[in-house]
């Protein structure tokens, strides 16, 4: 019989970049607000130039409440199939399309006229900015925030670093799962975001990491990290 192939660790190469650490971190939803986050700056931009008086205004605070409806909706409900998402932009479309035409041509809809009429949905610019201002700074609070939790996946163990005194959790590398999951298309589309699940080896909870960045690289460098971490040497001569 072949004696059984032993295992060696394998050594990491002097600036191999399967050695340097991977660092995962889950966001809060409200990063994905960043669509409406730029549509502020445009309307405060567009308001000033145009003039707060300018009729043009009204389609600006139309476009802009729509695209906040929009994002909104993004982050109460999960759109997992493609079918979803289009039947979501062809709502959007229709009901942007109503309104806007509703203003430019106002014996489209009359009725929907009359409303936008009365309720006449423009800001100024100073309205868009302390929007803006609000969610830089949310923002700001979040990038401080997730420095105090997250974690690195190393060659032989995988790091949570949590608590603002930077406690350490430790769990060995060999063995350990890593699963990854597009639960929202939506989500894939803005910020290459998905869900990573971790099951540390000899532990019985498991870790989900929401809303991870460029969830596909992250999963493509863990893979070959950990596949990296052993090598079988085989002996040619049977005994």
């Amino acid at each position: 019989m072949s004696a059984s192939p032993p295992v060696v660790p394998l050594a990491a190469h002097k600036g191999d970049s399967s050695s340097k650490p991977i660092i995962l971190i889950s966001y809060p939803k409200i990063v994905l607000l960043y669509p409406t986050f730029i549509a502020a700056i445009l309307a405060g931009i567009l308001t000033i130039v145009l003039g707060e008086a300018s009729p043009h205004c009204q389609t600006i605070g139309v476009l802009f409440l729509g695209i906040l409806s929009a994002n909104v909706v993004v982050l109460a409900f999960d759109f997992p199939r493609t079918t979803s998402l289009n039947l979501f932009f062809v709502g959007v479309v229709l009901v942007m399309g109503t309104l806007l035409g509703s203003i430019y041509f106002p014996k489209f809809i009359p009725n929907v006229t009359d409303v936008l009429q009365r309720i006449d949905p423009r800001a100024n610019a100073t309205f868009y900015f302390c929007f803006v201002t609000m969610l830089a700074l949310i923002y700001v609070a979040v990038l401080i925030n997730v420095r105090f939790d997250y974690w690195e996946v190393r060659q032989n163990e995988l790091l949570h670093h949590h608590g603002f005194l930077s406690s350490v959790e430790r769990y060995p590398a060999p063995n350990v799962r890593i699963s990854k999951e597009i639960t929202d298309v939506f989500e894939y589309m803005l910020l290459k975001s998905g869900r990573l699940i971790i099951h540390p080896s000899n532990e019985p909870h498991t870790y989900v990491l929401d809303n991870v960045l460029n969830i596909n690289a992250k999963e493509t460098a863990i893979t070959k990290m950990l596949g990296s971490l052993q090598v079988s040497v085989r002996d040619d001569k049977a005994v």
